[in-house]
């Protein structure tokens, strides 16, 4: 049983390679956000891409968990700086797939040593509902970083 859903939707026209899409959150958070291939398989800007929307899932449910699994050891966070950066490429025998997130996290905490929170950050990775519907998909990295 679900305690929340999100919902967006995307409208597409074209063909995959010069069309474009919007998407939208049903909340209103963002509305319109231009998508594209152009943008996806290579450094066109001014639209986004599923794998940026996924980084960006992936980076703030990471950054509420580490705090969540700081504060519940008593040392909430000064500060938390996650990144995740998230690969899409060929797939064998052909399409195309998600390959990889490797996510950047860093803190400032006061009253932990950085080995303290080198092994909370990992255990808020090892707990975070967007890495585990991730886990035994695609690859999974992290580099932990503390801020004295």
């Amino acid at each position: 049983m679900a305690i929340a859903e999100r919902e967006s939707r995307t409208i597409w026209t074209g063909d995959v390679k010069s069309g474009t899409g919007v998407t939208s959150a049903a909340t209103g958070v963002f509305k319109d956000l231009e998508i594209s291939f152009a943008t996806r398989a290579g450094d066109a800007e001014g639209h986004t891409s599923p794998e940026e929307f996924l980084a960006a899932a992936h980076s703030g449910c990471l950054a509420m968990n580490l705090s969540a699994t700081l504060t519940n050891n008593g040392t909430p966070p000064e500060r938390l700086d996650v990144t995740s950066k998230v690969g899409f490429g060929p797939k064998d025998g052909g399409g195309f797939e998600v390959k990889y997130s490797h996510v950047m996290m860093s803190g400032k905490v006061p009253g932990l040593t950085e080995e303290q929170f080198r092994e909370l950050a990992t255990t808020a990775e090892q707990t975070c509902p967007v890495s585990n519907a991730l886990r035994g998909n695609i690859e999974i990295t992290t580099d932990i970083s503390f801020e004295s």
